[in-house]
């Protein structure tokens, strides 16, 4: 019997309205921010709000060493929190958001896989609810203004040969890692070597993230 496809498998299931799951994980709708049915974001303050209910308890699933075929952390802890549930255990999963570049190449798509996998897969694998292009758009409006500088007479004394600073593209795209950028004439900006990196590894995602990872 021929196994289905993880797309497969996401269109045929029956998702729940993004509300009924907020319900279930005990989130009220005043903190709900929804993008159409099936997607949303929370409130930060729901924090504050629920500060005196007790802590649950944490699982990490750490880095591991994909198979081939890609089912790794995703897949391996949507599976898990499917089972904690199973056994009727209140448990939510809590993933990172999937980056443009692996879904267009070899590796594929990263909302896990088979029937431990998350839904919408094709939105939240393409574009989910926009974050990721105003990270990059920050830190290339950063870029910009560097360069501008530079263009204006460079009153800080920056050496173009010592700038770290990349742009941003959420797109696996070798062509762009090292770049040479400003070439065009005198009012196109400075000549110097550049290059893009993929956005989930620019340095604005790194503030963005930094408050989910640090210790308190």
């Amino acid at each position: 019997m021929p196994f289905k496809s993880d797309i497969e498998i996401a269109q045929e299931a029956s998702p729940l309205k993004i509300t009924e799951v907020a319900k279930r994980c005990g989130v009220d709708e005043k903190y709900i921010e929804q993008y159409g049915s099936y997607k949303a974001k929370i409130d930060y303050r729901l924090l504050k709000d629920l500060s005196d209910k007790p802590d649950g308890k944490l699982i990490l699933v750490t880095a591991i060493t994909p198979p081939p075929a890609g089912e790794g952390k995703t897949t391996t802890s949507v599976g898990l929190a499917d089972g904690l549930r199973k056994i009727g255990k209140n448990a939510v999963v809590a993933l990172r958001e999937p980056s443009l570049g692996p879904v267009f190449g070899v590796k594929g798509g990263a909302a896990g896989g088979g029937y431990a996998q998350v839904i919408p897969m094709e939105d939240i694998n393409l574009h989910f609810t926009g974050d990721f292009h105003a990270i990059g758009a920050a830190n290339n409006l950063l870029a910009a203004m560097l360069d501008n500088h530079i263009q204006q007479g460079n009153q800080l004394g920056i050496d173009v040969k010592q700038i770290t600073w990349k742009r941003a593209v959420d797109m696996n795209d070798r062509q762009l890692r090292h770049i040479v950028d400003g070439l065009g004439g005198r009012m196109q900006g400075v000549p110097r070597e550049d290059g893009f990196e993929i956005t989930v590894a620019s340095e604005i995602m790194a503030v963005f993230a930094w408050p989910a990872t640090s210790p308190i």
